[in-house]
């Protein structure tokens, strides 16, 4: 029996929200982590490499695999890998489990995302709208939502195993759920397992990772940012990306009408414009309020900067759709991995107030290319 757009769209949705969820997960887990191996923070930091390695890696081959197989199975893959490692990471007693988790979770990420960004577009085929920033929504408040309900078993006292093992139970039943309403996405089976971006995908690719990169600069550095300038106390420092979060997952819930309405190059050089006038506001403004704004700013404008981009990555005609979405998930994901230490070591050259201003000159690229990006056809 055939499957319904409807079914897709809701299946698919499902799918980013699993994704968020199990990352999410992972976060109120770290300091468990910590105090069973019994090391620092920087050795954390080290073992959390392995985590973006792994995605990496299982990002780079999953656009050819998608050919041979679709991205249905793949999805099945990532998401059951996610369910099945997640537990892992709350019995790892030694640095070297640990990592060895961390990798076969990140490769099980990696997979999930580039699979159901894949199906995503299809699916948009089928329905023949924009559904993209809706689904990227739906990652955002799976993150949300797992971060929240780890917290909430942990605090009822029961221990990191049973609260993972809980989550990834509920995890499994939605994925049960959604499993029959995926549709068919695989094309080919003479394609590399992966191809160098080029043409229209590789401009994408890096608009991309310019956009995550503002993403990734807001969790690490947004904080000390409004710390370090007087404006919030370090304990309520994390109040800026809260706001941002909020914004960005407003926005992308709003998303797909609004591009519907004032087309994609619109929006990717409005967005743009918005969050540079938020970094702005957070650089100049000596006013609370004001800063935070920037925040929000900067939430609304790069909420949708993404889910275009992946749109036109399916549609464009210089690669085969499965391999351009992979080249560009895992040339933006690296933007996320590598952008926020670059800002640390140019902050230590320019301040990190000038890093963020490097940041907002690279944002200015996005509204430059947004007319190439929206009507090129190759």
């Amino acid at each position: 029996m055939p499957v319904t757009p409807r079914a897709a769209c809701l299946a698919t949705r499902l799918a980013f929200l699993l994704g968020g969820f199990g990352l999410a997960c992972w976060a109120p887990l770290v300091p468990f982590a910590q105090e069973r191996l019994h090391t620092d923070s920087g050795a954390i930091g080290s073992l959390l490499l392995c985590l973006g390695t792994g995605s990496v890696l299982a990002m780079l081959g999953t656009g050819a695999l998608n050919s041979r197989f679709g991205s249905k199975p793949l999805i099945i893959t990532g998401a059951l890998g996610l369910a099945v490692t997640l537990p892992g990471l709350a019995l790892a007693h030694t640095a070297l489990f640990l990592a060895v988790v961390l990798l076969f979770f990140g490769a099980s990420l990696g997979v999930l995302d580039v699979a159901m960004n894949i199906q995503g577009t299809e699916v948009e085929r089928l329905a023949k709208r924009p559904l993209m920033a809706g689904f990227h929504a739906l990652f955002s408040i799976g993150g949300f939502a797992g971060a929240a309900f780890m917290t909430f078993l942990l605090s009822c006292h029961l221990t990191p195993l049973h609260s993972t093992i809980i989550c990834s139970a509920l995890m499994l039943v939605v994925l049960i759920y959604a499993f029959p309403r995926f549709v068919s996405t695989r094309q080919g089976e003479d394609e590399p397992l992966f191809a160098m971006p080029r043409g229209i995908v590789l401009l994408l690719s890096l608009l991309a990772a310019i956009a995550f990169l503002a993403e990734g600069a807001m969790l690490d550095w947004g904080a000390l940012l409004i710390t370090s300038a007087g404006l919030l106390p370090v304990a309520k420092g994390g109040m800026g990306y809260m706001l941002f979060s909020i914004a960005m997952t407003v926005c992308r819930l709003l998303g797909d009408r609004v591009t519907t309405r004032l087309g994609a190059a619109t929006v990717l050089s409005g967005g743009a414009v918005l969050a540079i006038l938020g970094i702005a506001c957070l650089l100049l403004s000596p006013f609370k309020p004001l800063a935070l704004s920037g925040f929000v700013f900067i939430g609304l404008g790069i909420a949708n900067i993404a889910p275009i981009l992946f749109r036109r990555a399916a549609e464009q005609t210089v690669m085969p759709a499965g391999l351009a979405v992979s080249a560009l998930t895992t040339i933006g994901y690296t933007g996320v991995l590598l952008g926020p230490a670059g800002i640390g070591f140019a902050a230590s050259l320019v301040t990190l107030k000038g890093a963020f201003w490097l940041l907002a000159g690279l944002l200015c690229c996005v509204p430059l290319c947004a007319r190439r990006v929206a009507y090129a056809k190759a």
